[in-house]
């Protein structure tokens, strides 16, 4: 069962890196939603410049552990994006993208709420 555990424990932890990476683009839909991500990427990014240790990353260590397996090399990323997913070398330009897409997904929500917020918008709609 702690295998199992471990795994979901992993798909989770992949899901919120994608949605602290793209999420920001579904507040383009859900502009309230925004907020939920503002408060994820911003975990992404103390999680990974300080030691503070990632929730899900210790979860599943612990289910690990439960299998008689140790702590994950180096932790999550480390262990399943940097080098399986990200070749060694790309990080750096990975982090780039990452942080050009955040911009791009918030600068085309507040413009899609601006627009929503003016007089010509709500006389059209």
């Amino acid at each position: 069962m702690a295998g199992v555990l471990a795994a979901a424990t992993m798909v989770v932890h992949f899901a919120a890196l994608l949605y602290i990476g793209l999420g920001g683009f579904l507040a383009w839909r859900w502009p309230k939603s925004l907020f939920v991500h503002v408060f994820f990427a911003a975990w992404g990014v103390i999680v990974n410049v300080t030691s503070l240790p990632c929730p899900l990353t210790a979860l599943e260590n612990h289910f690990r552990a439960q299998q008689g397996l140790g702590d994950l090399p180096g932790g999550f990323n480390e262990y399943y994006v940097f080098g399986p997913i990200v070749p060694d070398g790309y990080v750096s330009v990975v982090a780039i993208a990452a942080v050009v897409l955040l911009l791009i997904s918030y600068a085309g929500a507040y413009l899609r709420w601006r627009h929503r917020k003016s007089p010509l918008a709500a006389a059209a709609g």
